[in-house]
């Protein structure tokens, strides 16, 4: 995900540029008839009804115990989803783009602030941000909200897709399903993307100066974004105009901790030169025996062709392909997204996966 502390301030100033159009609207995605609402929003015997769903988790980690933050929205035995949000040190609130589709297919989900994120702790120890400790999180996580292996599916995006394979990998024993949303299985193989794809069809002049800045570290410097937002971010992240770009996205972007985002992923999306610069996990994919939705963008920082090869290499895989869409599908090509993610989930449900 991004490192966008100052985002807001650029955005409008960035209206006048020339980013792709927006997106027509999408249709809603055609499904099986969804339970009846009586029972979705039935809280019976639920322990999170006073708090709208929300419910504060305590976990335990090496520096001791903390809280993170999870939401419930709805109610089905069969169907519970756990959302990962990217980053690292993103928020949850760029997937309220779900509460447009999920409850009228019956899906029960769970928004979740990861630990250093948004709603959730936010302890300054960089100990703390490390891939084995977000996995047992995950599993404390899951353990405490009674997901299991008859109702579990773990949707990741960005570094929530890294994390959910890392998962699968320790604990696929626990899950139904899972979904690899805009990620690659190697980091080094998205790196070389930029390198060899993405960065050569940028203006030069342009990458030159953003690369100068890395150097210096100067990341904070305004202008860094003024160069990312319109000659990256618009064309490989979200394909609309920066004033345009969804309040839910504009939240979680301005909430980024970058405390865990430059460790752990690096200063920008344009590669990664953090803790995670080395994860591959290509010759691994085999392991995982869980059905598994891999999605990819035409036009996202992520090669399309490497998340489609992910779907080939897992036990039972399948790939969903966004031709309009880029990092963030789930906006900016929104009818395949949805239609695609909702049909997976009923057809893993249904047995005819």
């Amino acid at each position: 995900m991004k490192r966008l502390a100052c985002l807001l301030v650029v955005l409008f100033s960035l209206a006048a540029c020339s980013p792709p159009a927006p997106p027509t609207p999408p249709a809603p995605p055609t499904a099986p008839t969804a339970p009846a609402p009586g029972a979705y929003f039935d809280n019976t015997g639920r322990d999170d009804t006073l708090s709208g769903g929300v419910r504060q988790i305590t976990i335990d980690t090496p520096k001791g115990k903390f809280k993170v933050w999870t939401k419930r929205v709805g109610n089905n035995p069969k169907i519970k989803v756990l959302l990962l949000h990217g980053g690292p040190g993103a928020t949850h609130e760029y997937f309220e783009a779900f509460d447009s589709y999920f409850p009228k297919e019956g899906i029960e989900y769970y928004y979740y602030d990861q630990l250093g994120s948004a709603f959730s702790d936010q302890p300054k120890d960089g100990s703390l941000w490390e891939l084995p400790r977000f996995v047992e999180e995950v599993e404390q996580v899951r353990q405490a909200l009674k997901l299991d292996s008859s109702n579990f599916y773990l949707l990741g995006h960005s570094w929530g897709g890294l994390l959910a394979i890392e998962y699968a990998l320790k604990y696929q024993q626990h899950l139904k399903g899972m979904v690899i949303s805009n990620m690659m299985a190697s980091i080094p193989a998205y790196a070389a993307y930029a390198e060899k794809v993405l960065m050569p069809a940028m203006d030069q002049k342009v990458l030159a100066e953003i690369k100068a800045i890395e150097a210096k570290k100067d990341y904070d410097n305004p202008r860094y974004m003024e160069l990312l937002v319109p000659h990256f971010y618009v064309h490989h992240i979200l394909r609309m105009p920066p004033d345009q770009w969804p309040d839910p996205v504009n939240r979680a972007f301005a909430r980024i901790n970058k405390e865990v985002y430059i460790p752990m992923q690096g200063p920008s999306e344009m590669g990664t030169s953090g803790k995670l610069e080395k994860w591959d996990r290509v010759a691994d994919l085999e392991k995982i025996k869980v059905p598994t939705l891999s999605i990819g963008g035409q036009h996202d920082t992520m090669d399309p062709k490497h998340m489609e090869m992910i779907a080939t290499k897992l036990g039972k895989g399948r790939y969903l392909h966004c031709p309009q869409g880029s990092h963030m599908s789930m906006y900016d090509d929104q009818a395949t997204y949805f239609t695609g993610l909702v049909q997976f989930i009923r057809d893993v449900d249904s047995g005819k996966f």
